[in-house]
């Protein structure tokens, strides 16, 4: 799950891990009591600061998705399935909205930004991962 982190995204790392773990536990890839790799492991498995790492999992924390036992380690909470699906879902489809409506002003039309998300989805890479190159391919503007 941690492999799809990308340190050159946009995205902030602290936010692709809160993220991460919020679409393991709503696709039930994590569940409730499941143990998250520590702060140390995870920082080196990833290669960012400890403190990233450590910030990420405050706000889930805080978000109530995961829980510390002392000198245990840090646990899935439970219950929390319905409110990271609805989480993930409405974020998702809050960005999907965003970048449709951007690539409509853009001159797209609705055929090219369905190709888009049809080769996207088709596509083995992870959240944050940089675009494939067949779906770069669709860079090239083609005519109508």
């Amino acid at each position: 799950m941690f492999e799809n982190v990308n340190i050159r995204s946009s995205v902030a790392v602290y936010v692709q891990i809160e993220s991460l773990v919020q679409f393991a536990v709503a696709s039930g890839q994590l569940k409730p009591g499941d143990q998250l790799p520590s702060i140390r492991e995870l920082a080196e498995k990833i290669g960012v600061n400890q403190n990233t790492v450590a910030k990420s999992y405050r706000d889930l924390e805080v978000m109530g998705v995961i829980y510390t036992r002392r000198g245990m380690g840090v646990f899935v909470n439970k219950g929390t399935e319905a409110k990271c699906r609805e989480n993930s879902r409405r974020r998702i489809i809050s960005r999907l909205h965003e970048v449709v409506c951007e690539a409509k002003a853009a001159g797209m039309s609705a055929r090219e930004i369905k190709e888009v998300c049809e080769k996207s989805y088709a596509s083995d890479a992870g959240p944050y991962a940089e675009a494939p190159q067949d779906v770069l391919a669709l860079v090239q503007t083609k005519k109508r």
